[in-house]
């Protein structure tokens, strides 16, 4: 096996491309930061283009060198070099998502029109090669007489069954089918992201009268300022649809119309004018129709269940109407509440959707006496990111410490190593990128520009994983003072970040979060617990003026608080996991976005005064690209997993050793080295319970 590893080495290293011109360009060699951290401050837009071409000639020649070695197909002369196949190509496209989503000047979104197809060349060039392909099933039907061991197996399992999916398979005729609609995909997938981020910098609502704010935090008064200073309109007030500026509008604007005006922009975003998504939305469904269709699928919803642990479009729905119909009988109590305010003060309306989050929080201040402004100056940001880490510190033995001198791609980065307590080893490099602007779209995520696993004989790399939020800003002297939303939101994003850091696993394929799609959610979801877990307030939450511990009756109170509200949130969520599962099952035909929202709103029951949590428009997760498309169901798919294994915690103690051991051994560190679901019943010792879900949120 080594003899033919080195053969193949030889070969690439004679087919290795040599580009002239380009010195300059950082991508085009391996980076020599402190582990290998992109060198932000050396790359140009201009870098992009040049390098995801060098990369494209240097995948070619290295493909080549794959199928055209004429020893018999094995796992050292196959399988292991697809890992490593051009880090030209690993080095640009892991720096061009992540600017994609948080550095999206108007000079880097015009040369991502180009870069995107060429990038989606790259992935069709690997995915639709027949010679590829056959070698790869040469090894897999022969997996079980190669002397692999049980880890080297699941990738050769993982690599035959992504090519099957992704049309390797295919005849000629629809492969060609195949690679016309995947690059007219990703052409709609550009503009409607295009869209959405101009409808969203372009819509604001300006308050000239000061006591249009009443009821309105100090912080968000003055950011509302602060904003309307930076357009030209000092002593006016500016709100915009960035969650900071929206949702403190929403939940205390005294103001109804203020909270309509609010409410019905942001849920109108992207549906009209230039920026409207509508016709963009009709072109995906209909192509995503025909793709299915070409991949030998009744429909795409059907095709992407198929790949993951749901199997099918019925077994996902079944999931979400069990959490939609509780949820929902639940919300007509919560509405009951708020209209009883409505009526005791003489409001003389019916509660609508602009509404809700204005009387729940004025229910929430009845029932428990609490009041989030107060509790929002427990969670300065520095807090909050410091009880993150000294939680995952206590639970999984690491120590996490700031980077200062590291390269970043703007003074508001946070760069940290995250190192083994014990043994100081090197474990990842962690990136922190919390504030909106407008470059950024909305939301908050994790990814990471370098994986952990292998790269090459002798060159096995840890990770450089990345949180990317929307959070409140600083304003004039009082720091970012983060509502539970944005703590849980937090904790949540590294949640994936300890997924993405901690992985053991050997090969990239296999690494942190490659994982099914309907399991990625559990590492993210059962961190938020931890946020608000008594014995972790206790860590951090520390008032910003006289750094005094959050008291024990307001920790009381705030956790009383954990299952309020909780028939509005899951049904918003399911709302919105059976819009998308009903887009999957479109076939194409007559769509009509808004009247298919409405259809689809009248069948599942959705009540009036809760909307779907997105909107076709603006529903990034499904029609930004295909990641979450007919999968956004897996947020409450894992949340079974979450609650399940939660309450093991509760039970054990939230900070038990042993507990916390198997969680990181067999969810965080293992990626997708064993089947999801036994490493989930390893942990868990019994199959997920489905009523844990319900029990979390309070409906059993």
């Amino acid at each position: 096996m080594k003899r033919n590893l080195l053969t193949l080495a030889a070969a690439m290293l004679l087919a290795a491309p040599t580009f002239t011109g380009m010195a300059q360009n950082p991508f085009l060699q391996d980076y020599t930061t402190v582990y290998k951290i992109p060198p932000f401050e050396q790359i140009k837009t201009s870098d992009f283009i040049p390098a995801i071409k060098a990369g494209l000639e240097e995948q070619k020649q290295n493909l080549r060198a794959i199928t055209m070695n004429r020893a018999v197909p094995d796992f050292d002369n196959t399988i292991l070099p697809l890992e490593n196949l051009s880090p030209i190509l690993d080095r640009v496209a892991g720096v061009f998502y992540h600017y994609d989503g948080a550095m999206s000047t108007d000079e880097f979104a015009t040369m991502a029109e180009e870069a995107i197809p060429l990038l989606n060349e790259a992935a069709n060039m690997v995915n639709l090669d027949e010679q590829l392909f056959s070698r790869i099933k040469q090894v897999y039907d022969n997996r079980n007489k190669m002397g692999l061991n049980a880890v080297q197996k699941r990738l050769v399992e993982k690599y035959y069954r992504q090519f099957a999916e992704q049309g390797a398979a295919l005849s000629p005729e629809k492969k060609a089918e195949l690679i016309k609609v995947n690059d007219e995909l990703a052409k709609l997938f550009i503009q409607f992201n295009k869209n959405l981020l101009n409808a969203t910098n372009s819509f604001f609502v300006t308050v000239y009268d000061e006591a249009d704010l009443a009821g309105l935090p100090a912080s968000s008064v003055s950011q509302a300022a602060d904003d309307a200073k930076a357009r030209g309109l000092d002593g006016l007030w500016v709100f915009t649809l960035h969650a900071p500026s929206r949702l403190p509008v929403l939940q205390y604007a005294q103001n109804r119309g203020l909270r309509e005006a609010i409410y019905k922009g942001y849920t109108n975003l992207a549906s009209y004018g230039d920026n409207s998504n509508y016709p963009v939305i009709e072109k995906i469904i209909k192509l995503r129709a025909e793709k299915a269709k070409i991949m030998g699928f009744d429909n795409f919803a059907q095709m992407m269940t198929s790949r993951v642990m749901a199997k099918t479009p019925g077994a996902a729905e079944e999931l979400l109407l069990q959490v939609f119909e509780p949820a929902v009988k639940r919300s007509r109590e919560e509405v009951a509440d708020m209209q009883a305010i409505v009526d005791r003060e003489g409001g003389n309306f019916k509660i609508a959707p602009w509404d809700y989050y204005y009387y729940a929080d004025k229910v929430k201040k009845e029932k428990y006496d609490l009041d989030e402004n107060e509790v929002r100056e427990y969670f300065a940001l520095e807090n909050v990111v410091d009880g993150m880490f000294r939680a995952a510190e206590k639970l999984y033995g690491l120590k996490i410490e700031e980077l200062p001198d590291a390269p970043k791609y703007m003074d508001e980065v946070t760069v940290y190593e995250v190192k083994d307590a014990k043994t100081g080893e090197h474990i990842s490099v962690f990136m922190t990128d919390y504030f909106p602007r407008a470059t950024k779209r909305q939301g908050a995520w994790m990814e990471q520009m370098q994986s952990a696993g292998y790269y090459g004989e002798g060159d096995v790399r840890r990770p450089i994983v990345y949180n990317v939020g929307n959070f409140s800003r600083p304003t004039g002297d009082t720091p970012a003072l983060l509502t539970l939303d944005e703590v849980e939101t937090a904790f949540h994003e590294f949640g994936h970040a300890l997924q993405g850091m901690l992985s053991t696993a050997p090969y990239r394929s296999l690494a942190g979060t490659n994982v099914d799609r309907d399991y990625v959610e559990l590492c993210s979801q059962i961190n938020e617990h931890w946020a608000t877990a008594p014995e972790v307030l206790k860590m951090y939450a520390k008032h910003y003026k006289t750094g005094e511990t959050m008291p024990d009756e307001l920790i009381k109170k705030l956790n009383a608080a954990g299952k309020f509200n909780q028939g509005f949130v899951a049904t918003e969520l399911a709302g919105a996991a059976l819009l998308d599962m009903k887009w999957g099952e479109n076939n194409g035909e007559n769509v009509n976005v808004p009247e298919f929202e409405k259809a689809v709103a009248v069948e599942i029951g959705m009540p009036e005064e809760i909307t779907f949590r997105y909107r076709s428009p603006y529903f990034k997760h499904i029609f930004g690209d295909d990641g979450y498309a007919s999968g956004y169901y897996t947020y409450l798919w894992a949340q079974v997993l979450e609650a399940d294994g939660w309450e093991l915690f509760e039970k054990k103690g939230v900070f038990d050793k042993k507990t916390a051991e198997s969680f990181k051994k067999n969810i965080l560190q293992s990626g997708d080295t064993e089947d999801a679901m036994v490493l989930f019943q390893r942990f868990r010792g019994h199959k997920p319970d489905a009523h844990a879900l319900l029990r979390l949120r309070g409906f059993e």
